[in-house]
């Protein structure tokens, strides 16, 4: 095997924690898997790769070896790319990230139609609920939700959702509509652990803003739970707005407190800053950006 065909197989084992996994992943039969990582651990003169019987796992020197194979092998597609015209025609594999929910409602429903309007592109999606690091993980786009801190990305702003407490109208009927926020200290809160809105909560009145603690008395650690908590009428709870969008247009959960909202979080669309932008990135971009804008849930 040449190097660049070391770095795959490396990285497939890295990626997969199995020689079996990656050895399926490739094609190549467990023990030319196993003599490639070797033999690539021999030249350079130290271990990549810590083995038990039950696990694989990277060494210190094979989670920053890795970290360079994956800029390599991106600078390597991109130039291949680059020579065969793909900045102009989308094709090869797109590796994109996105929230967890905000992934399931709005981006895999633009992905099927993305693959069915470009027919040579692979789409690989990590929906995380965490930070991803583009550049150490491979990643051509991912959706944020939020204020973007100083970087290197490049950011296309395709809507903004608002911070909503909401709760089942039945909820209301009985324990009454709050009409201040200092009020849920006294209600019953759900709180998702997997947001950061979950013991304290931050409002706006006129021109100045304040945070309101709360000690929830019920904590899950997806959002989705939270809601559905909330739509059986248990207590209130506070989402993005995109999150309850087709609950509350059905009448499941009514919005309260939006006067003292604060402003709109953005929602973008960020990719890496490079010295050019493959085809296929600038295809997701766009059709991303033209469909998201679209969307009344996200406006």
């Amino acid at each position: 095997m040449d190097r660049f065909q070391e770095m795959q197989v490396f990285l497939a084992v890295a990626e997969h924690r199995g020689f079996a996994a990656a050895a399926r992943r490739l094609s190549l039969s467990p023990a030319s898997v196993t003599r490639a990582v070797a033999a690539l651990e021999e030249r350079i003169g130290t271990q990549l790769l810590s083995r038990t019987t039950r696990s694989v796992r990277l060494t210190e020197a094979g989670q920053r070896y890795a970290e360079d194979c994956r800029r390599i092998l991106a600078d390597l597609l991109e130039a291949e790319e680059s020579a065969a015209g793909s900045h102009a025609r989308p094709r090869g594999q797109l590796t994109v990230s996105a929230p967890v929910l905000f992934g399931e409602l709005f981006v895999t429903p633009l992905l099927v139609d993305f693959l069915d309007a470009f027919p040579e592109l692979r789409v690989r999606a990590l929906l995380l609920d965490r930070l991803v690091n583009l550049v150490d993980e491979g990643v051509d786009a991912a959706i944020r939700i939020g204020h973007l801190p100083d970087s290197s990305l490049h950011a296309v702003r395709v809507g903004a959702v608002r911070q909503v407490v909401c709760a089942a109208p039945a909820y209301l009927a009985t324990h009454g509509r709050p009409e201040h926020p200092r009020q849920l200290e006294q209600a019953r809160i759900i709180a998702a652990a997997s947001s950061q809105l979950l013991s304290e909560w931050q409002f706006v009145e006129g021109t100045a803003a304040f945070t309101v603690r709360l000690q929830p008395r019920l904590e899950v650690n997806a959002n989705g739970a939270a809601i559905r908590a909330a739509c059986l009428g248990w207590g209130l709870t506070r989402v993005l707005s995109y999150q309850v969008a087709d609950r509350v247009a059905r009448g499941e959960l009514e919005i309260v407190l939006q006067a003292f909202e604060p402003p709109p979080l953005p929602i973008h669309v960020v990719y890496p800053d490079g010295r050019r932008v493959a085809g296929k990135v600038r295809a997701f971009i766009d059709f991303c950006a033209a469909r998201l804008r679209q969307d009344t849930a996200l406006r």
